[in-house]
């Protein structure tokens, strides 16, 4: 839990609720099998006429038959569940504690995004280095929950601060200041936009060094951390990914003492892809492949430096992908009848309506006006949008306490897109930014190294979580956030 002078630009009056860690999911109560021998084998009785020979040795045949074909049966199932390797309370035995240091003196954690891995993707061909990963260390079963809106800025701060967008400052993409009218966009890297304390400040506070090749976030200088040229890459996405993996690998060829403690990674595949044709496209297939391919080239040369097994790497993405077409548009001016809304009023369309209507306006009543006229039939696809005053959200969306995020904010559902007006445009692809609750939008959470138990799944989590997970491989202090300090001790291995 924050405390009340931990973000200062935050009221007291909002302080942000630590995430309650997940309740493990109750076990599936053990198949009975003794129904297989429910049969009565005394059901003969001792006044019954003897059958005529032949017809006996028909039904001992029977009999010997039946048998084995049970025994045959058990001893099927037996050796499947026996070497099933999936369930959680198998899967640890072998780690019982944290495994010692091989060649690096302190630990390590690297971090690597792939923006836009939805969850399954993984599934959706052959990857044979991520599943390396997966089989050597320890998943989030069916995913990593993304904050709300499930963006790419809103959700790489997140992960690296621990916190949820309303108390990191990233609300979306770009928005607007309403006290200044200044616009944030993905290329601002004034300090005043950027809240809270991300891993690589908190990192070279406690006088370790940090290495960023890419990260939302980490090229602005704040705190203790100037963005170092040696350590710091400024974004640019025609760098080969090739380049971007054998920069990192050169930090290991670094003298010891100077290795950094945290790194992190970036891809931007396969969320380029989804945008374009959607998340079952062959495209999508492809870049996953080439994923895999540079996870592969990030283990062989960590191999090569002897240092594989005691890096602790963590593969996340950052939300998502679900496919778009112009059949499931809902356009505004089909409210006119109830409201007009005039386009400067508009900070964002989709996934994420965010509307700012001048002071002279009531925002309560833009909004009934607004979800009458979506609820009266008369407005294509209307009920496929519900638009919220903020602070009447879904508490777990965690997106009200911030006077950036504008008042009336719109859920759309899954797929559904919103525009100023219908057009004659014809497109389908992809998309993301919807309510986090949406399966669609989740993500991976993959960790391999010496504090991750092999072959271990876990429940699924909020991404929040990320940052204190971290702060506790590498034994440093963290700043104030939104996750919990018990939660490590549910992922990792204990320390003795």
């Amino acid at each position: 839990m924050m405390n009340s002078d931990s973000i200062s630009l935050l009221p007291s009056s909002n302080k942000p609720m630590a995430i309650p860690t997940k309740e493990e999911e109750e076990e599936e109560p053990p198949i009975s099998t003794t129904s297989l021998l429910s049969f009565d084998t005394d059901s003969s009785s001792p006044s019954t006429p003897p059958k005529p020979p032949l017809t006996t040795l028909i039904f001992t045949v029977l009999i010997l038959v039946t048998c084995i074909a049970l025994s045959a049966a058990f001893a099927f199932g037996f050796l499947f569940f026996s070497s099933s390797s999936s369930h959680p309370s198998l899967s640890i035995s072998d780690d019982v504690s944290v495994r010692p240091l091989k060649k690096l003196k302190r630990p390590v954690v690297l971090l690597v995004s792939s923006d836009g891995f939805r969850f399954g993707y993984q599934y959706k061909t052959v990857t044979p280095n991520i599943n390396r990963l997966i089989k050597n260390g320890t998943e989030a079963e069916l995913g990593l929950i993304p904050v709300f809106p499930t963006l790419t800025f809103p959700n790489h701060y997140a992960i690296v601060t621990g916190l949820y967008p309303a108390y990191h400052g990233i609300v979306n993409n770009y928005f607007l200041d309403p006290n200044t009218g200044e616009a944030f966009s993905m290329k601002s890297y004034d300090p005043k936009w950027w809240l809270g304390e991300p891993l690589w400040e908190t990192v070279v506070n406690h006088g370790l060094k940090a290495a960023t090749y890419f990260w939302p976030g980490s090229e602005v200088n704040k705190g203790g951390w100037t963005c170092p040229q040696s350590l710091c890459v400024i974004y640019n996405g025609s760098v080969p990914f090739e380049e971007r993996v054998d920069t990192v690998l050169n930090y290991f060829d670094l003298p010891s003492d100077e290795i950094p403690s945290f790194m992190t990674l970036y891809f931007g595949d396969p969320d380029h892809q989804g945008h374009k044709v959607g998340p079952d496209d062959p495209q999508i297939t492809e870049a996953i492949t080439r994923v895999d391919g540079m996870i592969g080239r990030l283990i062989r040369g960590l191999e090569e430096r002897g240092v594989f097994e005691d890096v602790n790497i963590i593969m996340v993405g950052d939300h998502g992908m679900v496919g778009t077409c112009d059949k499931k548009l809902i356009f505004l001016e089909d409210l006119a009848q109830w409201i007009e809304i005039p386009k400067d009023w508009i900070q964002s369309y989709s996934p994420l309506l965010s509307i700012r209507p001048p002071p002279s306006y009531s925002a309560k009543d833009v909004v009934t006006k607004m979800n009458k006229g979506l609820k009266s039939g008369k407005v294509e696809n209307g009920q496929y949008l519900k638009v919220y005053l903020k602070e009447e959200l879904p508490a777990r969306l965690h997106y009200s306490a911030s006077d950036r995020i504008p008042p009336i904010i719109g859920l759309i559902d899954e797929s559904f897109k919103v525009e100023q007006k219908s057009s004659k445009r014809k497109e389908c692809g992809g998309s993301h930014g919807y309510d986090n609750a949406f399966f669609s939008m989740r993500s991976i959470f993959i960790a391999h190294g010496p504090q991750f138990a092999r072959g271990r799944k876990v429940p699924s989590f909020e991404n929040v979580q990320i940052y204190n997970l971290i702060t506790t491989i590498l034994n440093i202090q963290g700043a104030p956030n939104n996750g919990t300090t018990s939660f490590p001790k549910t992922i990792l291995l204990p320390s003795h």
